[in-house]
């Protein structure tokens, strides 16, 4: 295996040394989105964008910005293509792999700690973060307009009449 072949997809390592005040844009090209599509099933990605602002705390980074993006997937019940797209904020820290806990203790973790993207030396990875926050922004049971068609095609019930109400809804009360 190759070092590029270690990368990930949308790779842009920051030196800690080098961060300034001016925000870092970063866009993916036609190959990188190809490859990200491929890894979250996507059928297409066809943007991906972001522009993040790091302020260094010490050893620690924040990061903070937008991420932009559209892609085409799959509906979750019919397959059909759906067009999707994100406009969200970022918010990140990374932090020294020392710093992080090590032990297989029950530990409780705050909103900030859920954040926490580790790094080893004095680079950091923000493009491999950024498209993290992009998994994390696809729903991966997005209906489209065909999704109650292909349910009842397939004989799958409607969630009102498959659940607890629906059930007792068949129900006829008597009177007394």
């Amino acid at each position: 295996m190759t070092a590029a072949a270690d990368r990930p997809e949308f790779s842009r390592t920051i030196d800690l040394r080098q961060i300034t005040a001016a925000p870092v844009s970063l866009a993916a090209d036609p190959a990188e989105c190809a490859a990200l599509a491929e890894r979250f099933g996507l059928v297409a990605l066809d943007r991906l964008a972001a522009v993040v602002t790091l302020v260094a705390e010490g050893d620690v980074v924040r990061a903070s910005g937008r991420l932009q993006a559209a892609w085409t997937q799959p509906c979750a019940v019919s397959g059909d293509d759906l067009p999707q797209s994100a406009d969200e904020a970022l918010a990140l820290r990374f932090v020294p792999e020392q710093d992080l806990p090590t032990t297989e203790a029950e530990i409780e973790l705050t909103a900030e700690d859920c954040d926490d993207i580790p790094y080893s030396g004095s680079h950091f990875d923000l493009g491999e973060a950024v498209a993290q926050s992009l998994g994390l922004a696809i729903d991966p049971f997005a209906c489209g307009p065909n999704a109650e068609a292909a349910r009842q095609a397939a004989g799958i019930l409607s969630e009102g009449a498959a659940g607890a109400f629906g059930a007792l809804a068949g129900l006829k009360l008597g009177k007394d």
